[in-house]
């Protein structure tokens, strides 16, 4: 059995922003084509899973709420509490998914237990899904999604039973090449904040000694709060979740490509258009408006990843959208200056440092200050690389994935963006009393997206009609030099 462990101050500060209209839980849905069996999930649960330390651990609170809270062996832990099988209501279709993660969402982990729960669902669209719902404290996305690629393998095993699961454990070590190679190609933001700092208490020092890190550091604490719209406002206990139909990543790239973007410029892009389509539905007047996202910036490096060291290694920028913005061209330049001008500062390592900070506060104190953050923003956006080859659980191969972070500090939005097996996903997590329809976010997405699309092909079309006459009139050119 594992010994106790203290608790980062990191790990600590997200164990204390947990509220009960503001949950601090990662929220995944792999979605399988056909059916698994339920005690072959649980001897895989049990094989793989259970060895990760932090999975049978519970969380243990200093006396008197004085000191850091530590992780605990729990001496009654039954995988029956934390695994469960249950089937998805009519019509059995993504909608109904929908509903069944919103309602997952809004119901909190039992916190005298270990802090996550998995839910296998029957009955969607043909095949299953399953829910997976993992407190923030335990680990950052990067370090879960790679505990959640241990449990599937990299082929189709070739026969079934005992000989599959010995078959499956081998190639677990695949995946987890799989997950170091994630690490890699994360955010574009990552390698900026990797090189700079590993730890809180360096970057504490240069958060106080840099000057770029001063200067992080003031924006950060004296930001405004963000402009008022529809997003924000009080929130309540009940979530909702929508994601889109997958959008193939070589038709972004292409819009990309065409556009001189990155894929994030222009997905972000997109959200941002489809915020403002959507507060536009609603009447708001959008006219310069600019609303705030907390973005989300790995600072882990690849040769960190370890299953049996998880926690949280990153740290937050504030990106203000120009959803005031309504030209798609105008919109993704902007979006990208911005977005360059981060990549060029420490905001994220001197955010991690203050959450370090905030997690060796007074748990009153730590929810003041937390609110405060909550202040300065409107959303919460996340994008994440997941395999780019299909990938198979116990056989199954697994045709979606879908997730989402905490929006913590009473925001109301979160947006997620994930790509796998060559596809593209959007999901948005909203607060049923802000935003009881986030289905018409997606749908506004994707809207923005074929505007995109249309306007990256009407520029190829006259590149290559404008390369073309150039040819002619060199070949017309090179005939009237010969003929003289």
């Amino acid at each position: 059995m594992s010994r106790r462990e203290s608790f980062s101050l990191v790990d600590a500060a997200w164990l204390h922003m947990d509220e009960p209209v503001s949950m601090a839980m990662i929220i995944g849905v792999i979605m399988f084509r056909d059916p698994i069996d339920f005690a072959t999930l649980q001897d895989l649960i049990q094989d793989r899973l259970l060895r990760v330390p932090r999975f049978t651990q519970r969380v243990r609170e200093p006396r008197f709420g004085v000191g850091i809270p530590e992780w605990e062996p729990d001496p009654h832990f039954d995988l029956d509490a934390h695994l469960h099988h249950i089937g998805l209501p009519p019509p059995h279709d993504q909608s109904a998914l929908h509903q069944l993660v919103g309602d997952l969402m809004s119901t909190p982990l039992d916190f005298t237990k270990p802090l996550w729960q998995f839910h296998l669902v029957d009955g969607y669209d043909g095949g299953c899904a399953l829910i997976c719902r993992v407190h923030h404290s335990m680990g950052d996305g990067l370090a879960l999604v790679q505990v959640l690629l241990s449990l599937a393998d990299d082929a189709a095993p070739v026969e079934q039973g005992p000989a599959t699961r010995e078959n499956g454990a081998r190639k677990n070590g695949g995946m987890r090449g799989q997950a170091t190679k994630l690490a890699r190609t994360g955010t574009k933001y990552a390698e900026q904040a990797i090189g700079l700092v590993t730890d809180a208490e360096k970057l504490r020092d240069a958060a106080r000694l840099g000057a770029s890190g001063t200067m992080a550091l003031g924006k950060l604490l004296l930001t405004l709060p963000d402009e008022p719209s529809l997003f924000k406002g009080a929130v309540g206990v009940v979530k909702r979740a929508a994601w889109s139909q997958p959008l193939p990543l070589a038709d972004v790239k292409y819009v990309s490509k065409a556009l001189g973007a990155t894929i994030n410029d222009v997905l972000i892009s997109c959200v941002t258009g489809a915020m403002r389509r959507y507060l536009e539905g609603r009447g708001q007047d959008t006219d310069g408006l600019n609303l705030r996202a907390m973005v989300p910036v790995n600072l882990r490096a690849p040769t960190e990843l370890d299953l049996d060291d998880l926690g949280n290694r990153f740290g937050l920028v504030f990106l203000d959208l120009p959803v005031g913005i309504q030209d798609p061209l105008k919109r993704i330049a902007v979006l990208k200056r911005r977005m360059d001008a981060i990549k060029r500062t420490p905001e994220a390592a001197v955010a991690f440092g203050i959450l370090g900070l905030i997690g060796a506060t007074p748990t009153g104190v730590e929810r003041i200050i937390n609110r405060i953050f909550g202040m300065k923003a409107t959303a919460v956006m996340t994008n994440v690389p997941g395999p780019r080859e299909p990938i198979y659980l116990m056989g199954n191969p697994i045709r979606g994935i879908m997730f989402w972070v905490p929006t913590p500090a009473r925001l109301g939005l979160g947006v997620s963006i994930i790509s796998y097996a060559g596809e593209v996903i959007v999901g948005v997590g909203t607060d049923a009393r802000l935003v009881p329809d986030p289905d018409e976010i997606v749908q506004a997405f994707l809207k923005e997206f074929d505007a995109l699309d249309r306007i990256a092909v009407a520029r190829v079309k006259a590149f290559k009609k404008k390369q073309a006459a150039n040819k002619t009139a060199k070949t017309k050119s090179r005939k009237t030099v010969a003929s003289k």
